[in-house]
């Protein structure tokens, strides 16, 4: 599968999102408003109100913000693969979205590399472009895919890939990672607690791990879909 493909020339990423303020009542009127907007049919289906829903703002660009972002990719070193890991992660949004911009462009442009992640088409890449604009900073040539045809945009989603063709059927990174048998560490925070661990326990360490573990986890999986051996963990580094 994807024999075309280097190992060595594909980025894995992962982001994590968090609601951009801690409560719903530090919102202004009119963002209260737009957000009840927003989730009406939520609020509808699950019989709640705006502010009971208001702790998944952080999977939406315009209510939510990226405190990190988890960088991996795979090199050779005498004759083994090893991964390295590189994370862009802090209170200042802005700042760690243009220090990986410009990493993007410096280090991952050009049609031979790609971009890889776990439902990436539909939540990271879409939700760090708007992130980007809203805070005005320049999209890297990677992720600035408005006008490109289909096969100009590298973009290697392994949930997509997954799905063979059917497009109703979700499958979790976890779940894969178990059934082709990639070892993974027991988490002790899930996507849902991301919010909880930045605004209340101010733990962007304990973020920047879980984070970390996810991007390493996607290449490995990427790694079983081209049918190639799993890395090492003596061989993963984190710079």
């Amino acid at each position: 599968m994807l024999a075309h493909i280097s190992p060595y020339n594909i980025l894995y990423l992962d982001i994590e999102t968090v609601p951009a303020v801690f409560d719903f009542s530090e919102l202004k009127d009119d963002v209260k408003e737009l957000w009840s907007l927003k989730t009406r049919f939520i609020q509808e289906r699950e019989e709640k109100t705006a502010e009971e829903v208001y702790d998944r703002a952080g999977i939406y660009a315009e209510f939510g913000k990226v405190v990190c972002i988890s960088t991996a990719f795979v090199f050779p070193r005498d004759g083994v693969s090893c991964i390295r890991v590189k994370s862009f992660y802090g209170d200042d949004e802005a700042k760690l979205l243009k220090d990986f911009g410009v990493m993007l462009d410096n280090h991952f442009a050009g049609n031979e590399k790609y971009l890889c992640g776990h439902n990436v088409k539909e939540f990271d890449v879409p939700f760090l472009a708007r992130r980007m604009l809203i805070n005005g900073l320049e999209l890297p040539e990677k992720i600035n895919i408005p006008g490109k045809k289909p096969w100009e945009v590298q973009f290697l989603d392994t949930m997509e890939l997954w799905k063979f063709g059917d497009y109703k059927h979700f499958t979790s990174l976890n779940l894969l990672a178990n059934i082709f048998g990639i070892p993974t560490p027991k988490d002790d925070i899930s996507g849902a607690d991301v919010g909880r661990v930045y605004w209340e326990e101010k733990d962007l360490e304990r973020i920047r791990v879980y984070c970390e573990k996810d991007t390493i986890t996607v290449a490995q999986l990427m790694h079983k879909f081209k049918n190639i051996p799993l890395v090492d963990e003596g061989n993963i580094e984190v710079v």
